[in-house]
């Protein structure tokens, strides 16, 4: 008909990504596979700074959210990567203060105050989760074990650095990443550019050109090159040049519910051959804070994230060393400021942002390469043409406000309920507001109610992103948390009291996690022999 435009005339012809690293190079590769690689897609990114490699963190989606996606083998991407294996995230000293374990061999041990946040699923029975059978009996005194050990097999195997991979390559339990971000993003980038005919440009972007909309038309750069685009993507990092500067889109800041606003990071050299390599990462809670540890081959990456209110660059940076027997004098360190918080919207007009440039929160529960992951999964499931529906923008900027407010909450309640009260730091967390959305989650916990976790099985738990991503940080997994930190419900779930064949014939299920403990330490190999025949060493 004449005067109507079809659909190929309005579709995106081209997509420019402002910034390179985890972020740029995940969006690129994702959205050329997504895009089956209709969209020219060019990554502008600043010649490159070298970087100390402190480690990423990751949760199970990863693999199959983005590298299965692409087509790419776990043991070709992890060889590249110098990446390990994670099946949970240990909490060491947030239940106690003071020094605790003093040095780093006394922390490879665990130490009496530490838990387990593990990958691995608990059984259930009756349509009711393992967990309301084990608190019954500890209520009861009939159990004095901790929660994670007593519901999950990983536990023992963590205790004991076992790989969650048999050296033929099956793996009995699910299980997440450590690797080096930086090379992830090389490897990216080498995909990206050579299977995927992603445009690589190394040069600075001065600024960007709008047309009389308020809409981006063109990126200028240093050099004198003009990158004119129908979207761009901001994964500019903290500078957020494009969706806080260009176009001046509000930051919220949300430092009045999580205080850590710092960090110091240094990669440390560590002997695998004589003390192993943990299966998990460590969030050791420190006077100010707490320090992760991520392992890889031949060291591990940490950083103190600390909040400047209760502790100077200084002091933390003289923690951080005394933590790991490291000289202040010697040691190369990374000294970051970062803020709290999330943009108003994800996506503005023709704008996007995506990582460090729309939302940052301090990666207690290994959330950054997951956020990227969800939003650039967000934007090809939306993606637009050139008319910019407001319906597919809203769904998103929705889908990635509900993603980090719940993530936030979440993260929250590690210090809220964390025992500790030894410090100013500590004690300052106690009396910050819990938003409603925590406090229904409590009210809901504290009845002796929680519904099954939307995450049953490893099938689930791989091939539905859409529930993984609406409800990872949700039922169980608050659990987690609640039982290690000591809160607990004020009694049991009630329907129990009228369920006596059901909690009889669930005390098997604790005989089956035991026996399966014990398999599982017979057989699965260590991790550092487990890597070492990945990676060929």
């Amino acid at each position: 008909m004449t005067g109507t435009r079809s659909a190929q005339d309005v579709a995106i012809k081209k997509v420019v990504i402002l910034g390179g690293g985890t972020a740029g190079w995940m969006t690129a590769a994702y959205l050329g596979k997504a895009l089956q690689n209709t969209v020219d897609i060019t990554v502008l990114e600043a010649p490159s700074i070298p970087r100390i490699g402190v480690g990423e963190a990751t949760v199970p989606n990863l693999h199959r959210v983005l590298f299965d996606f692409l087509g790419i083998a776990e043991e070709d991407w992890m060889r590249e990567c110098n990446a390990s294996y994670k099946m949970a995230v240990r909490f060491v000293n947030w239940r106690t203060g003071g020094k605790g374990q003093a040095g780093p061999r006394e922390l490879e041990k665990g130490g009496p105050d530490h838990f387990y946040h593990p990958f691995g699923i608990s059984p259930d029975h009756d349509n009711t989760p393992m967990s309301h059978y084990w608190f019954k009996n500890k209520y009861e005194g009939k159990t004095d074990e901790p929660y994670d050990y007593a519901c999950f097999r990983e536990a023992p195997l963590m205790d004991a650095k076992k790989s969650p991979r048999h050296l033929d390559g099956t793996s009995p339990t699910r299980y997440a990443w450590h690797f080096d971000a930086a090379l992830v993003a090389d490897f990216l980038r080498r995909f990206s550019t050579e299977k995927q005919g992603v445009h690589h440009v190394q040069d600075e972007m001065t600024y960007a050109e709008k047309d009389e909309r308020g809409y981006i038309h063109a990126l200028h750069t240093k050099s004198g090159k003009v990158l004119e685009a129908d979207l761009f993507v901001d994964c500019s990092g903290f500078r957020s040049l494009l969706m806080n500067k260009a176009m001046e889109e509000p930051f919220i800041d949300m430092s009045d519910l999580l205080l850590c606003d710092r960090a110091v990071a240094t990669a440390v050299p560590h002997d695998d051959e004589a003390n192993g390599v943990e299966p998990f990462t460590s969030a050791i809670a420190m006077s100010s804070g707490w320090t992760w540890k991520i392992p890889m081959l031949g060291r591990f990456g940490t950083g103190y994230v600390y909040s400047s209110k209760f502790t100077t660059q200084e002091e933390a940076t003289q923690e951080f060393c005394d933590l790991w027997d490291l000289d202040p004098e010697t040691t190369k360190f990374n000294h970051v400021k970062f803020r709290v918080g999330r943009n108003r919207r994800a996506w503005v007009k023709n704008v996007v942002g995506i990582g460090l440039s729309t939302a940052f929160l301090e990666p207690l529960e290994s959330t950054g390469i997951y956020f990227i992951t969800a939003a650039v999964y967000q934007l090809a499931k939306h993606f637009p043409d050139k008319t910019f529906n407001d319906a597919l923008i809203n769904n998103f900027n929705k889908e990635i406000e509900v993603m980090f407010d719940d993530t936030r909450d979440f993260i929250q309640t590690h210090f809220y309920f964390a025992p500790r009260n030894d410090t100013p730091f500590w004690r300052a967390n106690k009396e910050l507001k819990l938003p409603d959305s925590i406090r229904e989650k409590i009210e809901i916990y504290k009845s002796g109610l929680a519904v099954n976790s939307a995450i049953t099985d490893d099938s689930t738990y791989y091939g539905n992103f859409e529930a993984e991503f609406r409800n990872f940080w949700t039922n169980e997994r608050y659990y987690c948390i609640f039982a290690g930190l000591g809160l607990e419900p004020d009694a049991p779930l009630p329907v129990l009291n009228h369920k006596p064949e059901s909690v009889a014939a669930a005390q098997a299920m604790f005989g089956q996690v035991k026996k399966e403990q014990q398999e599982l330490l017979n057989t699965l190999p260590s991790t550092y022999e487990s890597l070492l025949q990945l990676h060929g060493k």
